[in-house]
């Protein structure tokens, strides 16, 4: 969590970075300019972080006690001579001192006082880099990028090299450049990682919003995501998302885990992605918080190249497109993730539903957030599906939310918990988990979150924390044994543990209000009678007052000549 100070600080750099920026949108649409921006932003971390390693080194090398030492009397000009420099800067170049720190190695065509310098350059001009002649501000970044890739492999294809291609005033592309270096990637308390990457992940919300439905498809609210994060806890093993848009389920993960002391080296990222610019997206955001990963070879779609055929991950999260028609096209009928049932064409809800329980290992869960139609259609064999999965005791827990979460949609919403294993055992976390087969847990959000401005509603902490405690308290024997005196009880109108017998008399449907009830009111002490009574009472009078205000009226109006 960050402090007030730190929180006013990345305000006040969200607010001066997105005000500036937007001197380049009249020329640039979102689905645009957010690539030009995020590239950019990259270029800067990357190069910021070489810088930061670059000048440790220059204090090793001074520094007697340390194993980098290079001892000035080795040279003999001295200390301050030209041969003690030159050999100084030459070390500077060796590319295993920033690897050995997992620090990307920036040529020096890519670091970001070059590009400051030349930019103003080759907007009147053109300067050759290597065998390149280079004429404008665009084709500067683009060497910049082609640089990086070419010396860091695991990059290749990650970067979207197109700033040449833009239809943009060069003298813009340089004042963007100029307004990034103001980015301060150090802070007394933020690591530059967390400046970068709250950057990054705010300039994708500001993206989201401006793009309208398709922003959506690469960003799921950071609240939601927060919430499935927190619920599955996934400490150690293989987390899974195969529709990672630009990779918050991963993000999310990582901070979860520095919150509570593990390592995300315990974890191992893999995703997937159709779409090519958002599979970059998600990339450089897994690199800039140097998280190592597995998106597949390419981008491709789920259902028809699945980049992950053998995987089967402890921890399974997705954000896939609601309702969506058409996705079977090329995918076999008889295919094995199809256990409980054939999805119909029109709807690859329970599609993506069990392609992620097809990837889940025998100990593993899985956090999905579908459509409400979900919990209860009982069109085109989705029932069927549906019943197919409770009846194996695959669900666990069911989260109906409130509306207006979403920037890209407003149909109503609800996540999905299931897991392969109600037995008895210990968690990733290192709870003990009670045998809870045959239940399934509901939860009713709907009447939590607040509105965060006119159009969309948000989830607060408190809010989270409510919803992941109460999951984990069913969970526990007992106790929550990280919270002292925690144990779990059904709550009217919140939530309810339900038998399997219970959900079957319902007809398989999944939906929370079906099983919470209503909210108990709050006795204020009135015996019901006597409370019946005086309302009673007060709705005579009311029905009195009522007609003598109509007679009143139609004589009024019979006196204007109006006769009602």
């Amino acid at each position: 969590m960050t402090s007030s100070e730190e929180q006013a600080f990345l305000n006040d750099l969200e607010k001066k970075l997105w005000t500036s920026a937007n001197k380049l949108l009249p020329s640039l649409d979102a689905s645009q300019y957010k690539h030009v921006v995020l590239g950019l932003v990259f270029l800067k971390y990357v190069s910021d972080a070489f810088d930061i390693r670059r000048k440790q080194l220059i204090e090793n090398f001074k520094n007697p006690e340390h194993i980098y030492f290079l001892d000035p009397e080795d040279f003999e000009a001295g200390a301050e001579g030209e041969d003690y420099q030159a050999e100084i800067k030459e070390e500077l170049e060796q590319r295993d001192y920033y690897t050995e720190k997992n620090v990307f190695w920036v040529p020096q065509a890519a670091r970001w006082e070059f590009l400051q310098n030349q930019n103003k350059v080759v907007i009147t001009g053109e300067i050759k880099i290597g065998d390149k002649t280079i004429r404008s501000v665009g084709q500067l970044i683009d060497n910049a990028l082609d640089c990086i890739e070419v010396d860091n492999p695991k990059l290749k294809g990650v970067l979207n090299k197109r700033y040449t291609q833009l239809q943009i005033d060069q003298a813009k592309l340089g004042e963007l450049i100029d307004l990034i270096a103001t980015i301060p990637f150090t802070h007394a308390t933020l690591s530059s990682k967390d400046i970068l990457g709250h950057v990054y992940e705010y300039f994708l919300g500001q993206f989201a919003l401006a793009e309208g439905k398709k922003g959506g498809q690469f960003y799921t609210p950071k609240s939601i995501v927060t919430l499935i994060v927190q619920m599955l806890e996934p400490f150690k093993g293989r987390v899974y998302d195969p529709a990672m848009g630009s990779g918050g389920f991963f993000v999310q993960s990582e901070k979860f885990i520095s919150e509570h002391q593990g390592k995300i080296g315990d974890v191992s990222i893999y995703g997937q992605e159709a779409n090519h610019t958002t599979w970059q997206l998600a990339a450089m955001n897994m690199v800039i918080r140097g998280i190592d990963f597995n998106f597949g070879k390419q981008p491709a779609s789920t259902y028809t190249h699945n980049q992950h055929p053998d995987l089967r991950a402890d921890f399974v999260m997705a954000n896939p497109p609601f309702n969506m028609k058409e996705w079977d096209t090329g995918v076999d009928e008889n295919d094995p993730r199809w256990q409980y049932g054939k999805p119909p064409s029109g709807n690859a809800n329970f599609a993506w539903l069990q392609h992620m329980l097809y990837h889940t290992a025998p100990n593993g869960s899985l956090g999905l957030l579908l459509a409400n139609g979900s919990m209860s259609s009982n069109t085109s064999g989705e029932g069927d599906i549906r019943k197919a999965l409770i009846e194996a005791d695959l669900v666990e827990c069911m989260v109906a939310l409130p509306g207006q979460l979403f920037t890209n949609t407003q149909i109503p919403a609800c996540i999905w918990f299931l897991t392969k294993n109600k037995g008895a055992r210990t968690s990733a976390s290192g709870k003990k988990l009670r045998d809870r087969s045959g239940e399934v847990l509901f939860i009713d959000a709907r009447q939590l979150g607040f509105m965060k401005d006119r159009v969309l509603r948000d989830f607060s902490d408190d809010d989270l924390k409510q919803i992941s405690d109460t999951f984990h308290n069913w969970q526990t024997v007992g106790r929550d044994l990280s919270q002292q005196d925690a144990t779990y009880e059904n709550i009217a109108g919140f939530c309810y543990s339900a038998k399997l017998e219970e959900i079957a008399k319902h007809d398989f449907v999944l939906t929370p209000g079906r099983y919470v009830g209503a909210a108990e009111e709050e006795d204020d002490g009135e015996p019901f009678a006597e409370k019946m009574e005086r309302l009673t009472s007060t709705l005579k009078e009311q029905f009195a007052e009522s007609n003598r205000l109509e007679t009143e009226i139609k004589k009024n109006l019979a006196g204007l000549g109006y006769d009602l």
